[in-house]
């Protein structure tokens, strides 16, 4: 199983970067873009190991076997920095920190390679830090950036770069993938990637996570019985408490592991009392937590309403007409029922409204309820 594998529903893609990983147009500076779920981080990844591949006969590069391609896909090679966010934005610090490694000469591989996986989480002043770098970059250096379309990142950056393009592959795809590595029963494969419209790491979490499964099901019901404010402020608590739980699930666990690491570190035994001169790391520690927490809330909720914006997008489909497939199958008899009290007008609206919240949310410090809260009372 080749690098090129893992690109599910990208054949154009994995062409293009096959070709430049054999020499054939490579560039110093990429930009990988397109929609959250179709795999932007997964190609740079695979590029990656193809650029640092140690397979003597060019076309064949991107092996997936040899150890070089192992250890780019285990992100464990000295070569090729991987940078993703679990705060709001990368730092000013942590761009400066990617400039100096990225002047270093490859030790192993034949690339310096950096994927800087949220580079639209970049402020501007930060961006302008990764700006001489990328323009004029070290001879064995290659830029990778991912973000979900080239209008996020600025345009001094991607007119430096050589884009490529990824779409949302299409769901019997996704679901082939569950069921040939994952496992998966095949009519739950089917069901979990139409509901999450192609976005594999999602379909992947459908499969596995019932909880999961129950909590998207709750949500796309929820305006089924939206008519007063009182219920638009219900909806709005529920969708930010079914988001709080999601990154809660996630993050607990995780949480403990890191604090128990640490502390075992560090030297410190079961309720052993800290010593004050440790006291800041630990601190540093939670702080750092609270702050991934922050982020997993926001883009826990930013999935919750992209679940509801779907409710819609069915309404939407059957208002014009379309023969397109439903997202939500399993409530179609109630979405027919739902559109056919309004029109396309209204919902266009709604989703419109959704949407200016999910903005709202990532990009400004406005509080989630009361942004839900105003969204809900829109979708009346």
């Amino acid at each position: 199983m080749t690098v090129w594998d893992q690109l599910v529903g990208q054949a154009p893609v994995a062409e293009q970067l096959r070709r430049a990983a054999a020499g054939e147009g490579l560039t110093h500076a990429w930009l990988f873009t397109g929609p959250p779920g179709s795999g932007r981080s997964t190609a740079a990844k695979a590029f990656a190991a193809a650029l640092n591949c140690e397979v003597e006969d060019v076309m064949a590069r991107g092996c997936g076997v040899c150890p070089g391609c192992r250890a780019v896909l285990a992100e464990s090679h000295s070569d090729v920095t991987f940078v993703r966010t679990e705060k709001v934005t990368i730092t000013i610090d942590e761009a400066r920190g990617l400039v100096a490694k990225s002047g270093d000469r490859p030790s192993t591989g034949r690339w310096r390679i950096v994927v800087v996986e949220d580079a639209d989480r970049m402020a501007e002043r930060t961006t302008n830090v990764l700006l001489k770098a990328i323009e004029e970059p070290t001879p064995r250096t290659i830029w990778m950036l991912c973000a979900p379309s080239p209008a996020d990142v600025l345009v001094t950056i991607r007119s430096r770069c050589r884009p490529v393009g990824l779409r949302l592959p299409p769901v019997s795809d996704v679901a082939a993938l569950l069921v040939e590595r994952d496992g998966a029963d095949p009519d739950l494969a089917v069901q979990a990637a139409r509901a999450a419209q192609s976005h594999i790491g999602i379909a992947r979490r459908l499969v596995h996570d019932p909880a999961a499964r129950e909590r998207r099901a709750a949500t796309v019901r929820l305006p089924l019985t939206l008519t007063t404010v009182s219920q638009a402020v219900n909806l709005a608590e529920q969708l930010v408490k079914i988001a709080s739980d999601e990154a809660s699930s996630s993050n607990e666990e995780r949480d403990a592991q890191e604090r128990s690491r640490l502390l075992e570190t560090l030297g410190v035994t079961g309720d052993e009392k800290l010593p004050p001169t440790l006291r800041s790391q630990v601190r540093q520690l939670e702080e750092d937590q609270k702050r991934r927490a922050k982020r997993s809330v926001t883009d826990s909720l930013d999935r919750t309403l992209t679940d509801l914006l779907s409710f819609y997008r069915d309404v939407l489909m059957l208002q014009l007409g379309s023969d397109v497939d439903p997202v939500n199958t399993e409530i179609a008899a109630d979405v027919r029922d739902f559109a056919a009290k309004s029109s396309a007008a209204v919902t266009l609206a709604r989703m419109d409204a959704v949407n200016t919240t999910r903005q709202r949310i990532t990009t400004t410090n406005v509080a989630p309820l009361l942004a839900v809260e105003a969204m809900a009372v829109s979708l009346i």
